[in-house]
C-alpha cells in the first residue's frame, strides 16, 4: 500500500457529504480519485468541493461497479442507504478493496451470512464505521472496566435517542431512505450506537457473544401528530400509516449471563442521548446524568445522588483512554465531537498496513443483525429469537 490512501465513495447524501468535508478531505494521506451517488447532481457537487481541495476531479458516477473497477482504488467508502450496504460491501471485498461501512441495521439475516462469508472468501477486510466505540466517554468507561473498576460487568444498557422526526417526514424532498423504513418496517433500525460500545465491554466476538433477544415496540402516533402540525392535515402522508413504534425495546442475553436492554426512540420529542450504562458487582456509570457510582465510595449518596450528578469529570483525569488523552493534546479534529476522525484514522491505518481492521466484519454482522431479528420478535408478540454464532465458535477464543 502507498503512503496516500486512494479511495472511493458510494453515497454522497448528508453522512457521505458530511464526512469528506469534516474528515476524509482533511487528511493529507487519503485521496479521493472516485465518487458516487444514484442521483448525478450529488456527484457532481462533491466532485466540485474535492477538486477545489485536491487540485483535480475526481471520477464521478451513479453506477458503484464503475468505482470497483477502477485498479488503482485501494478502499471503499460505504455511505448509501441501509439496504445497499451488504450489496456494495461484498462486491468491494470481491474486488479486493478495503471496506468501510456506515452504520446501519440488517434486512435479513441471510444478508449478514454474505458478508462474513465474502469476508471468508476473500480475505479482505471489512470495518464497520461505528463512531460510538471511539467517543470519549464510552473509551473511559471501557478503560475503567478493563481495570476492574467496577466488578464484574453483568448489565448494560443504550438508546439511539434522536428526534429525526424532521429528517423522516421531508424524506420525499431530501431524497432520504429513513422514511421508506418508517413506512414499512417496525424493528430496532439503527442499533449499532447503542450496541457497539457494549459488545466491546463486553467482549462480544471475542471470549463473548449474543445468544438471544425479545424486541417489544410501542404503538405509532409521533409522526403523524409532527406531519400534521408540520405539513397539514390534508397532506398526503398525513394519511400514511407508519409501521414503526415510537419507542422499540431490546434486551440480549448474552453466552456469559450478561444482559443488554437497548431502545430506539426517534419519533417522538426528547433530547439526543445514547443512553450509555455500565452496571457491574462494584460499580457503575450512567450517560443521562454523567454519573459513576462506586461501592464503598458513594454509600453516603444514596438519598441525594443528585448532588453527585455530573461527577463522571472527577475521574477523567485517573480514567480517561490513552487514545483520547493523546487526540487532545494533538488537537481534535472531525465531526460528531472528534470520533468520525479517530474511526477513519484507525481504518486507513489498516489499509496502509494492510492489516484487519480494529471493527470486523463479524462485528458488523452480529450487531446489524439485531435489526432483523428484533423485526421477527416484534411480530411475534415480543417472542425470543436466536441470534446466529457468526464467528462459527470462533469467538471462543478469538
Amino acid at each position: 500500500m502507498g503512503d496516500r490512501v486512494k479511495t472511493g465513495i458510494i453515497g454522497l447524501g448528508g453522512r457521505g457529504a458530511g464526512l469528506l468535508e469534516q474528515v476524509i478531505l482533511k487528511m493529507p494521506d487519503v485521496e479521493v480519485v472516485a465518487v458516487c451517488d444514484l442521483y448525478m447532481d450529488r456527484g457532481e457537487q462533491v466532485a466540485d468541493r474535492i477538486e477545489k481541495v485536491q487540485g483535480y476531479r475526481p471520477f464521478v458516477t451513479t453506477q458503484y461497479p464503475e468505482v470497483l473497477a477502477i485498479a488503482e482504488i485501494e478502499a471503499i467508502l460505504i455511505s448509501a442507504s441501509w439496504a445497499v450496504h451488504t450489496d456494495i460491501a461484498v462486491a468491494s471485498m470481491e474486488a479486493g478493496k478495503y471496506v468501510a461501512s456506515e452504520v446501519g441495521g440488517a434486512y435479513s439475516i441471510q444478508e449478514c451470512w454474505r458478508l462474513v462469508e465474502a469476508y471468508e472468501r476473500t480475505k479482505v477486510p471489512c470495518m464497520i464505521m461505528e463512531n460510538c466505540c471511539y467517543g470519549r466517554e464510552e473509551l473511559m468507561v471501557l478503560n475503567m472496566v478493563r481495570q476492574g473498576v467496577f466488578g464484574e460487568i453483568v448489565h448494560c444498557a443504550g438508546g439511539y435517542h434522536h428526534d429525526l422526526r424532521d429528517e423522516i417526514t421531508y424524506g420525499n424532498e431530501n431524497r432520504h431512505y429513513r422514511l421508506n423504513n418508517y413506512i414499512h418496517r417496525n424493528c430496532e433500525n439503527y442499533p449499532t450506537h447503542e450496541i457497539g460500545p457494549i459488545a466491546k465491554i463486553l467482549g462480544i466476538n471475542r471470549g463473548n457473544r449474543m445468544v438471544s433477544l425479545v424486541s417489544m415496540a410501542s404503538n405509532s402516533k409521533g409522526l403523524q401528530e409532527y406531519i400534521k402540525r408540520e405539513k397539514g392535515q390534508n397532506c398526503e402522508l398525513a394519511k400514511t400509516d407508519f409501521m414503526q413504534g415510537d419507542i422499540v425495546t431490546t434486551i440480549i442475553k448474552c453466552a456469559h449471563g450478561e444482559t443488554i436492554t437497548i431502545t430506539l426512540d426517534t419519533t417522538l420529542p426528547m433530547y439526543y442521548s445514547r443512553g450509555f450504562t455500565v452496571r457491574g458487582t462494584k460499580g457503575m456509570y450512567m450517560e443521562e446524568n454523567h454519573s459513576i457510582y462506586i461501592d464503598g465510595m458513594h454509600d453516603k449518596h444514596h438519598f441525594d445522588w443528585k448532588d453527585q450528578w455530573g461527577n463522571a469529570e472527577g475521574f477523567r483525569e485517573k480514567y480517561d483512554h490513552p487514545l483520547w488523552k493523546k487526540y487532545i493534546e494533538d488537537g481534535v479534529k472531525g465531526g460528531h465531537g472528534g470520533m468520525d476522525w479517530l474511526v477513519f484514522a484507525d481504518f486507513f491505518d489498516s489499509v496502509r498496513k494492510g492489516t484487519q481492521t480494529p471493527l470486523d466484519v463479524y462485528d458488523m454482522a452480529s450487531w446489524m443483525c439485531i435489526s432483523t431479528l428484533s423485526e421477527d420478535s416484534i411480530a411475534m408478540g415480543g417472542h425470543p429469537v436466536a441470534i446466529p454464532d457468526f464467528t462459527n465458535g470462533k469467538w471462543m477464543n478469538r
